[in-house]
């Protein structure tokens, strides 16, 4: 009985934060865009800094009508949405948010090739939206996204494999026992490679050719509105937790705070997985889409030839230290 409620607990946990904080994001790019952008909007719903930005936006997208095209694949359109942001959920339920097996929802042995894995199934609601619209733009859109899995997936795979080597297991709270601070200087190179792979997976900007309005309206979403639309929105929210989660627990450690300061367990998790969700807004304000060309040539001559690079100075590394 303990276990039923113990497994229980977990899961209403892990719901909840997988509800709240990707909402949490979300408001935060609100603000964050509107100071940089000198956007005054999101300053004034509901008064003091704009609080009920968020509020007035899951408001306006209940209102609206929930439209299908009517030569559209109506399962299959309908079906979209959940695909595309259900398996954010799964993958929370693997990461690590302190030290002990009660601070994951489920610990999985071999969880990197899990969290990888399931992450690459989110694409196929993309897919999905834009095949059943029987709109030509969504089309493009939805194979623009199954384009930017093929390229990035192999580099992300490979820079998660270093830190696997490195820590000698696959299980992420296995990594995180192993982990060193001295790792830092030399798995730097895998760090990066896994963040922008892992963004150009989420198709955020620069990445954002899946949604480029102005080729393709707005991809695989043009006829998609109300609360189907704000699903997408939750699950892209998601995305963004979820890596900066993973690019947490592989690379800067989890929960171990610098100089042995463990003592706050998961807050570090939390602390470093916002520094990161910070970045990623911050990337959307800065840079310019890229061009398709630009984006394939990025991943296949610049990111996995790193990620390789990665892979034989770890095994140079671990030979080292043996």
């Amino acid at each position: 009985m303990n276990d039923v409620l113990d497994v229980a607990l977990r899961i209403i946990i892990v719901f909840a934060v997988f509800l709240v904080v990707p909402l949490v994001v979300g408001q935060t790019e609100h603000k964050v865009m509107a100071h940089m952008q000198g956007r005054l909007g999101p300053m004034y719903a509901g008064g003091f800094h704009g609080w009920a930005q968020l509020v007035a936006d899951g408001v306006k997208f209940v209102q609206k009508e929930d439209v299908v095209p009517a030569d559209a694949d109506r399962r299959v359109f309908q079906l979209a949405p959940a695909v595309a942001l259900l398996p954010y959920l799964l993958v929370v339920l693997a990461i690590p948010v302190g030290p002990g097996d009660g601070a994951v929802g489920q610990v999985i042995d071999a969880g990197i090739f899990f969290v990888l894995a399931v992450m690459g199934i989110g694409v196929l609601g993309s897919l999905m939206a834009g095949w059943a619209s029987a709109n030509k733009f969504s089309l493009l859109g939805g194979l623009r996204s199954a384009a930017q899995l093929l390229a990035y997936e192999l580099p992300m795979l490979l820079a998660a494999a270093s830190v696997a080597m490195a820590a000698g297991t696959v299980s992420l709270p296995g990594i995180l026992d192993a982990f060193a601070w001295w790792w830092l200087p030399w798995q730097i190179v895998g760090a990066i490679v896994f963040f922008v792979a892992g963004l150009a997976e989420l198709q955020r900007p620069p990445f954002d050719m899946p949604v480029a309005d102005s080729e393709i309206i707005f991809g695989a979403y043009t006829e998609y509105t109300g609360l189907r639309f704000a699903l997408f929105l939750l699950a892209e929210y998601a995305g963004i937790v979820v890596l900066c989660g993973l690019t947490t627990v592989l690379f800067l450690g989890g929960w171990h705070g610098p100089l042995g300061a463990d003592g706050l367990g998961w807050v570090w998790t939390l602390l470093k997985t916002a520094v990161l969700a910070f970045v990623v807004i911050w990337l959307r304000v800065t840079y310019p889409r890229m061009r398709e060309d630009q984006l394939q040539k990025l991943a296949w001559t610049t990111l996995i030839p790193l990620a390789l690079a990665q892979i034989a100075l770890t095994g140079i590394v671990k030979v080292a230290i043996n």
